[in-house]
């Protein structure tokens, strides 16, 4: 730890955090079961699934064994750190940061985080006048991030959005990110859910294991992998998952009745009935969150501080 200094309040208070936890165990295990315990806490608050939800349950509750009760207040103390950190100024990747800064980032796997300045250059030169008019058309976007590290590029997508373009992203823009790292991976889960961003990060290689199904509904091969954030289960979002699933069946039944009604078809495909129609997944609707609304002057985002206890030094 030595070296690592905090330009702002906040990053000098997590690394005074983070050095007490260092004491008793090695650097790397803190911040490895820190990210695991977070991302498990967020994720088991509105996701569930109940076979995934047992997982992380199980993984949460195994790794506090190793720490006594004072040292998870402290580590429950590192999230609300961040939490406030990011409330204050979202321009940023605070977690990032120091990942980099502790070295425990992977040169061999390439594995060198975007600077920020370079992420947000590289937003504003993706989004344009055509985002407005598909928001329109469509409804919302969606951006996605296949090497996602910790979620700079999709938190700077964000900042633009809401900043210059006059986006509400929280209620127009999906997010998606995947790393084949699971640590950074849930370090981009994480960072995103705590901005409010819809979506979700799956932990897998994006080029050998891509992700199935529809961007807004997708289906992967271990269903534990995919990390949806909290405003991924809001009314909104829900209702066009339901839409899209609906359209789905719909393009189902045109492709078997045109295969009927074909004279090359020599076995009839099997129909799809109403009941299949009406299957539509359950959806577990989380507590009631706060939605960025319209209002006719700058919009506020969505904020965390207020489903987060913080104590000591974290206090404002």
């Amino acid at each position: 730890m030595k070296g690592i200094r905090g330009s702002t309040e906040f990053e000098k208070q997590f690394i005074d955090v983070f050095e007490q936890l260092c004491r008793r165990h090695h650097s790397w295990k803190v911040w490895q079961d820190f990210v695991n315990m977070s991302a498990c806490a967020i994720a088991n608050a509105v996701d569930k699934r109940p076979e995934v939800w047992k997982l992380r349950e199980d993984s949460y509750m195994e790794t506090i064994k190793s720490y006594s009760k004072d040292e998870l207040n402290l580590i429950s103390e590192l999230l609300s750190i961040t939490t406030l950190a990011l409330d204050e100024n979202p321009a940023q990747d605070f977690l990032g940061k120091f990942y980099m800064q502790l070295d425990f980032g992977s040169g061999w796997h390439g594995q060198f985080f975007t600077p920020w300045h370079v992420a947000e250059l590289m937003a504003k030169l993706q989004l344009g006048d055509e985002a407005k008019d598909q928001i329109a058309s469509e409804d919302y976007i969606s951006v996605c991030d296949s090497c996602c590290g910790a979620g700079c590029m999709l938190m700077a997508f964000a900042k633009v959005c809401k900043d210059d373009m006059d986006i509400n992203y929280q209620r127009s823009v999906l997010f998606v990110g995947q790393d084949i790292d699971e640590v950074v991976a849930k370090m981009c889960y994480i960072q995103i859910s705590l901005l409010g961003c819809p979506g979700y990060v799956v932990v897998g290689n994006s080029l050998s294991e891509p992700v199935c199904g529809t961007t807004i509904e997708p289906d992967y091969k271990k269903p534990e992998n995919i990390w949806f954030t909290p405003l991924y289960f809001t009314d909104v979002w829900t209702l066009r998952r339901i839409k899209s699933w609906n359209a789905e069946v719909r393009k189902l039944e045109e492709t078997v009745k045109e295969e009927r009604e074909s004279p090359k078809s020599e076995e009839p495909s099997k129909s799809i009935t109403p009941e299949i129609v009406r299957s539509v997944p359950t959806v577990h609707k989380p507590p009631q969150m706060p939605i960025m609304k319209k209002s006719e002057g700058k919009k506020k985002p969505f904020s965390w501080k207020e489903f987060f206890t913080v104590k000591g030094k974290g206090k404002k």
